[in-house]
């Protein structure tokens, strides 16, 4: 399928049979991709009496439970709900599910005390302005980010100075391939999360933040027509697939 649309006066055409999923796949029983200590993913048969609901050990049907932690096990997109105390879900909030994206490349910046962070220095200034959706790849880039457990290892995070500037620039949507745009460890101060939500005086329930991704180097800097697809999960998170396709202009 083929679609039109204009996008700051300019018509671009998108091909939707065409796109690049980048949300990392979750194997059962992996020790990764995961943060915070979450436990591993895992699918297991429901196990009733004689029953075993495995095809494999004897079943007519495959019949599984799923063990996922949304915030720690993979690809997973977050509302403001995640730190209210009122049961926002992001079923209840995120209710359009595509977007004018740009996808950067960002080195981040290593402060006095080690720290690794995104900074408003490291982004052009120009690159999100109109546009509703940042996704934002870090180098180094490598592969491991598929099955990294990054608990215990303070990964870098956004400063809140750049979480105000992508607020000031009306992005919509933050989606990272970091596992969290906060210090790991920050003593529940959750400062980028808070500014991004406007949390507690003014809170926007349409945004949201999108974590743990994973962008090829093979895919180019620039504008990308972006879906984010969740599970209909009434809690204020839930493991999604991203999906980025080539905007092509046209006359």
């Amino acid at each position: 399928m083929i679609i039109h649309f204009t996008h700051r006066d300019t018509k671009y055409s998108v091909d939707l049979s065409n796109g690049l999923d980048i949300s990392i796949p979750l194997k059962s029983g992996a020790q990764g991709p995961k943060c915070f200590y979450a436990p591993d993913f895992k699918v297991e048969p429901v196990i009733a009496g004689d029953f075993i609901g495995s095809i494999e050990q004897g079943s007519p049907v495959n019949f599984k439970n799923i063990l996922v932690n949304p915030h720690g096990n993979g690809t997973h997109t977050e509302c403001a709900g995640h730190i209210t105390a009122q049961p926002f879900t992001i079923n209840g909030c995120l209710k359009e599910f595509h977007f004018i994206a740009r996808l950067v490349t960002i080195v981040p910046d290593v402060a006095e005390n080690g720290d690794k962070a995104i900074t408003v220095r490291s982004l052009e200034q120009d690159h999100f302005r109109e546009i509703e959706a940042a996704v934002i790849r870090t180098v180094p880039n490598d592969t491991d980010k598929l099955v990294r457990d990054y608990s215990g290892t303070n990964p870098p995070y956004f400063n809140a100075e750049t979480i105000h500037w992508l607020n000031d620039c009306g992005i919509k949507h933050i989606i990272t391939d970091l596992p969290s745009i906060d210090r790991e460890e920050d003593g529940g101060a959750l400062v980028g999360h808070r500014a991004f939500w406007g949390y507690p005086d003014f809170p926007d329930l349409g945004k949201t933040i999108t974590e743990m991704v994973y962008v090829p180097d093979s895919v180019e800097d620039g504008l990308y027509f972006c879906n984010i697809q969740i599970a209909s999960i009434e809690s204020d998170a839930s493991p999604s697939k991203v999906m980025l396709y080539n905007m092509l202009p046209t006359d």
